[in-house]
């Protein structure tokens, strides 16, 4: 690596030393009910006999993918927020690029993986246990997890060779390849578009994958009682808060050559710590079985 920049300095959400001190307080509280709930998602689906359908086992996952997802990135702006010049080293800032772009990508292929089964669910009821067997959700986990490693190499890879000999302040809360992009003594316009190109193709192919899954669910549906769009709505409800929440922040910031880094950084708080925050939420107030096994497990 032909860089001199041996760490670089987070800027953080704001200059301004006192606005940062209430950033601290409020972006702890976030993390810690975004580990905590996580963490009690996964513990519940883990340890009830009844959450065994392919549904809880994504969600499982992607509890698991949130808590993963947001500690990349929280606990260095937590603690940057308390310090005049937040740190981090050269090696430390690609493993968070690393990081952030594995798990965030792991997530977008989860999400896209559980509209696969809700529609299944809902269009090819009398098939689904042959069609969501047990192979094929290991196997579409398997995938995401994967997927989300090759997206992410191809992402830190050529960031980490390119040469960076002068300015080392990301306008940023994290390593980003955008940001870093910016500060690279080279022309990084290529850069700058094959990343658009990967980052903006995975998050809009999925989404559109997500639409197109929940317009055939909705037209699948004509002619049905009322209870069944209820039940229907109701499994897909929090499964499209989610992706709203997810997908419409990182979808600004990916899919458009960044100019205004400031704008940036204050959506990409949307998709690192608030939508991880609200899965749990989202997912249990609208499932009764999932509030069920808590108290169980609570009891316990």
């Amino acid at each position: 690596n032909s860089s001199s920049v041996k760490e670089f300095i987070l800027l953080g959400l704001s200059e301004n030393q006192r606005v940062q001190k209430i950033y601290f307080v409020v972006l702890l509280l976030f993390y810690t009910l975004t580990v905590a709930g996580n963490l009690l998602i996964v513990l519940t689906v883990m340890s009830s006999r009844h959450l065994n359908s392919p549904m809880y086992f994504f969600l499982g996952h992607l509890s698991f993918v949130d808590v993963c997802y947001s500690s990349v990135t929280a606990p260095q702006m937590i603690s940057g927020s308390l310090v005049e010049n937040n740190t981090i080293s050269f090696a430390g800032c690609m493993g968070q690029l690393f990081g952030l772009h594995f798990f965030g990508c792991t997530e977008i292929f989860i999400l896209t993986a559980m509209a696969y089964d809700r529609f299944v669910a809902i269009c090819r009821p009398l098939r689904y246990p042959a069609l969501m067997s047990r192979r094929l959700c290991r196997r579409m986990v398997g995938g995401s997890w994967a997927g989300g490693f090759l997206h992410s190499t191809l992402q830190t890879l050529p960031t980490a060779l390119l040469p960076f000999c002068g300015p080392n302040k990301v306008t940023h809360y994290f390593c980003d390849v955008h940001p870093l992009l910016h500060l690279a003594c080279a022309d990084t316009r290529p850069m700058g578009l094959a990343a658009v190109a990967n980052s903006g193709l995975i998050t809009l192919s999925c989404f559109l994958i997500l639409v197109v899954s929940y317009v055939v669910i909705l037209v699948s549906l004509r002619g049905k009682t009322l209870a069944g769009w209820h039940k229907a709505l109701s499994t897909c409800g929090s499964h499209i808060t989610v992706v709203i929440l997810f997908f419409g922040p990182c979808t600004f910031v990916y899919i458009r050559p960044s100019s205004d880094l400031s704008k940036d950084r204050n959506v990409a708080v949307f998709y690192t710590l608030i939508t991880p925050m609200l899965n749990p939420l989202i997912y249990t107030l609208r499932n009764g079985e999932v509030k069920g096994a808590m108290r169980k497990l609570c009891r316990r």
